[in-house]
């Protein structure tokens, strides 16, 4: 009864990052804005990558 099963495990590591992520968004605002605007960042620039190869196999 006192040994965490894995599903137990992913609830307390799921609930565990919201809180982080959240307490973030609170404590932080604007670093986590910057934070999001490079994630954003980062996957447009991969989008374009990935077009620019794709384009260059026709």
């Amino acid at each position: 009864m006192g040994v965490v099963t894995a599903v137990q495990g992913k609830k307390i590591v799921k609930w565990g990052a919201i809180v982080m992520v959240g307490y973030y968004l609170l404590a932080r605002p604007t670093d986590a804005a910057h934070t999001v605007h490079g994630a954003f960042d980062g996957m447009v620039s991969a989008a374009n990558s990935m077009a620019q190869f794709f384009a260059t196999l026709t």
